[in-house]
Parts: C-alpha cells; structure tokens; sequence
C-alpha cells in the first residue's frame, strides 16, 4: 500500500476537525468533545498508517527530518487526545491539528534528506521512543503556554474572545502547564540517561550539538520547576521559561538534523 492515501486522508480529517472547532468556537459554542474526539481519533489512525508506511519501507527505521516531525506530531496529537478524556485539555487541539496535517502532507510530498536507516539495539531505540515521547509533552507543554498568554493578555484587557470563553479558568491552565513540564521534564531525563547508557561516544562530532543543547534544555526546565516549587513563578515568567526551554529543545533536534540531512548530507 502506497501511504498516499492515508496521508490525504488524515490530512484532510486533520483539517475538518480543525474548521469544525474553529467555527464553534467563533460562535462562541464549546465543540462536541464525542465528535470532535472521533475525528481526531479517525485522523490519528490514517497518520498512522501513513507513518508506518513510511517509517518502515524495508530494513531498519527511516526517521528523516520530516518524518520524525510527522512522527513526534502524531505522538503530540495522541496524548492530547488521551489526556482530553480527563482533563480541559481539547482547546490544544485547534492549534494540534493544523500541525498535524502540515507534518504529514510534508512526510509524503517533500524529499527527505540523507539520514541512513536506523537499525539499531533495543538499547537505542529506546532511547528514540523516550526522546519522542519527552518533545511530544514538552511540544504539548509550549502550546499550553501559548495559549495561557493569550488569555492572560484578552483577560487583562478584558476583551475575552469566543476561544478564549470556552477556556477552564487560568488558574487550572496553569496547573495543566505545570504538569505537563513535569512529565516532559522526567521523561527528558530518561532519555538523556538512556543516551548516555547506550549510544556510543555521545559528544562524537555529529552528535555534539544535539547533547549540549538538549542538557541546556534540560536545565532551563529544571531551573523553572524549581521556581515554580520554591519561588513561586508563574504567568509572563514561567511562559518565557518554557519557550526558551522548547526552543533548545527544538534546535537540539531538529536544528542538527536539518543540518547534517540538507546542508552536511550525512
């Protein structure tokens, strides 16, 4: 099966979803939480099928530049759907979905670049999942700060928009974008700890830059929790701190895979 299909298809759910919740919102209407969940879930599983075709075309992991973007956004829009199930987390969604189905139309119609098959050690590829899994939070997380600015600034102006009315109050935004820096925090360490277990010679030259900026990374959220814990920051603080954070984050991966796969070709 050529991943054509599934890829228009998810592509287009992506972006039905993403007009049905724009529009509900415009009118000041919270979405069906069952509909707009069946379709996220029904976009979810065409991008996967698309990923899996793409990821595996023979022997060994093919996580390009684009299809590891499509890969960590399928993940991002994975556990936004989870997570709306118990907590108000479905306004994500409206920005989610358009990143979605930018990321998977990129996977099929944009040649990758030069990264060889990965076929790796359970070791590694573990390392691979934990990574993904922390940029995924820590991906939901910015996000979430985003969107606690914006209502932050409509509430202080007192000008508050059909989105921003359909929003839980900031005190619970805020708590929902603390937990998720906690679990990207953690699962961020993991994946450093399993890197340092199992990849070898990780400060070789080509991996050099991806290791400092995501220690760097690391500490800026680090720094920010325990601010939070022992200072008690929040608001404009806490947001600059998550957006510096992700930013690194971002250059340590996708910065030095852009590099090495388009500009290095190795």
């Amino acid at each position: 099966m050529h991943p054509l299909l599934p890829s228009l298809a998810a592509a287009g759910l992506y972006a039905g979803a993403t007009l049905y919740q724009g529009l509900r919102f415009g009118r000041r209407q919270a979405p069906d939480k069952r509909l707009l969940g069946l379709l996220g879930a029904l976009a979810l599983i065409a991008h996967a099928l698309s990923l899996n075709l793409q990821l595996l075309p023979g022997i060994g992991l093919n996580l390009d530049f684009f299809n590891a973007s499509s890969l960590i956004a399928c993940a991002v829009i994975a556990l936004t759907l989870l997570g709306s199930a118990r907590i108000p987390v479905e306004n994500l969604l409206l920005l989610l979905f358009p990143l979605g189905a930018l990321t998977v139309l990129l996977a099929e119609f944009v040649p990758g670049g030069t990264s060889q098959p990965i076929n790796e050690a359970p070791g590694i590829l573990a390392h691979i999942l934990l990574s993904i899994l922390a940029y995924g939070l820590l991906t939901i997380a910015m996000f979430q700060s985003l969107l606690l600015s914006l209502q932050d600034h409509q509430l202080k102006h007192k000008h508050p928009s059909g989105l921003i009315r359909n929003f839980p109050p900031l005190q619970t935004m805020e708590s929902l974008l603390f937990g998720f820096l906690w679990a990207g925090w953690l699962l961020l360490s993991l994946s450093l700890l399993s890197g340092w277990l199992f990849v070898d010679n990780l400060l070789a030259q080509h991996l050099a830059h991806k290791t400092l900026l995501s220690c760097l990374a690391w500490l800026v959220f680090a720094v920010l929790l325990w601010g939070r814990h022992q200072l008690g920051w929040r608001g404009h603080k806490a947001i600059r701190w998550t957006l510096a954070g992700f930013c690194l984050l971002m250059l340590a991966y996708f910065g030095s895979k852009l590099v090495r796969e388009f500009i290095l070709h190795i």
